[in-house]
């Protein structure tokens, strides 16, 4: 595969970062993950602008041009050969002493990855996956709102804690926070519906403001549909009417069984076991919004 670092693209292998970068070094970094449609990224302003403010929290100078980006996919789609893909905009530190950082990050690192998309398939989607309720606790942020950060360990904890059960094909993992409070998914963020109320922990359950999250929310409000963000529990969500995920890559995932690791992955179908008509109306929303980019090339 070829990648793009620092606006060059070339071959993987011929891609360096300094031993020195504090990427490396400390995990000071961060990354957004994003798709195309028709060959062009959906909803790259807001990624910038999350990646934007984290970066400027941590005192690395960097400034991501929308069109320059959008160019650097296109060009680096092309170049493995795709027309579409998942994409990895990484932006690490930058090379600095051995030690923590005294001063602003001047020349940080920038990497953009990119790799096929899975196959649609939605005969199987609309029958659901399976959501499992892990041991492991979400972490608090790094500051007052989680970044998309190079320290992934939370994370990686929980998917080892999943793989460790023996999912179902597709299954998520779920964190709680450590007051208890549903949290999101290792790579996800959470909605469900209750009497025909839409409901997502609030960001300051510290959760990641995920981008999709931020866009089904605008949705479902353009379309009528009431929207709560609180503090909820997992015996709230047990009871829920529909479920779904959400993330960039996926886009809306309908949860249709639930269990619990501590209850010996007993599981709970979420209302008929198919995905629920708000889950259904809006992804159909969703893809709406993401078809306007290739209707308009």
């Amino acid at each position: 595969m070829k990648v793009s670092l620092n606006g060059s693209v070339k071959e993987a292998g011929e891609a360096v970062i300094s031993v020195y970068d504090h990427g490396f070094l400390y995990g000071l970094g961060l990354f957004e993950t994003f798709r195309t449609y028709g060959g062009r990224p959906y909803l790259l302003n807001r990624h910038l602008r999350r990646l934007q403010a984290g970066c400027e929290q941590l005192g690395i100078l960097y400034r991501g041009d929308e069109k320059g980006i959008s160019e650097q996919v296109t060009e680096l789609l092309a170049a493995n050969g795709l027309t579409d893909g998942y994409v990895r905009l990484t932006v690490s530190a930058g090379v600095g002493e051995l030690g923590l950082p005294t001063g602003d990050y001047e020349q940080p690192s920038v990497l953009l990855l990119v790799k096929s998309l899975p196959p649609v398939n939605d005969s199987i989607p609309m029958h659901g996956r399976e959501l499992r309720l892990l041991q492991t606790r979400r972490n608090t942020p790094e500051g007052d709102i989680r970044f998309k950060s190079l320290h992934y360990m939370n994370n990686i904890i929980a998917k080892r804690e999943l793989l460790a059960s023996s999912p179902p094909s597709g299954a998520e993992g779920l964190m709680l926070t450590k007051e208890g409070w549903i949290a999101e998914g290792i790579v996800s963020n959470l909605f469900y519906v209750k009497d025909g109320i839409l409901c997502t922990p609030a960001i300051d359950t510290g959760i990641l403001p995920g981008v999709t999250r931020e866009r089904v929310i605008e949705l479902a409000r353009e379309a009528g549909h009431a929207v709560h963000e609180g503090h909820f529990t997992w015996e709230e969500l047990v009871r829920a009417d529909e479920i779904w995920m959400t993330n960039s890559i996926q886009e809306l995932i309908p949860i249709t069984t639930l269990s619990d690791i501590a209850s010996r992955n007993e599981t709970v179908q979420v209302g008929d076991g198919y995905a629920g008509d708000l889950t259904r109306g809006l992804l159909a929303l969703y893809r709406a919004d993401t078809s306007r980019l290739v209707g308009n090339e």
